[in-house]
């Protein structure tokens, strides 16, 4: 177990997915994973999570993949495109999450509120 909780969470998330397993149960999670998750449940990536006697138990929706972005680049609102064609598989597919002052948002949101923040995540 490493020290990036929403790596290794989203990291187990994957395996259930390649594995077939529709839930995952995860024993650590922090209140960035439960952000990231909420927008994942917002855009359908993932039906439901919930936390029970510690543990965070996530229902898998309609995921592609989803993968924590290492090192978190921090980027202005004029350069969320290039990460956008970096890390998505086509321009209106998927979900980067940022981290700004105004707290967690996707992409498309931050572009419309022409801010810029750090990358956290992605889904498609």
């Amino acid at each position: 177990m490493s020290q990036d909780i929403v790596a290794d969470g989203l990291n187990m998330v994957m395996n259930a997915k390649r594995a077939n397993n529709g839930e995952v149960i995860l024993k650590h999670h922090s209140s960035l994973l439960l952000g990231v998750l909420a927008i994942a449940k917002l855009k359908g990536y993932i039906k439901s999570y919930h936390t029970e006697e510690n543990k965070l138990r996530i229902l898998l929706g309609k995921i592609h993949s989803c993968k924590a972005i290492k090192p978190r680049f921090v980027v202005g609102a004029e350069d969320i495109e290039i990460y956008v064609k970096r890390y998505l598989p086509a321009k209106m597919i998927g979900t980067l999450i940022l981290t700004t002052s105004k707290g967690l948002m996707s992409h498309q949101t931050a572009l419309e509120k022409h801010m810029g923040g750090s990358l956290i995540a992605y889904f498609y």
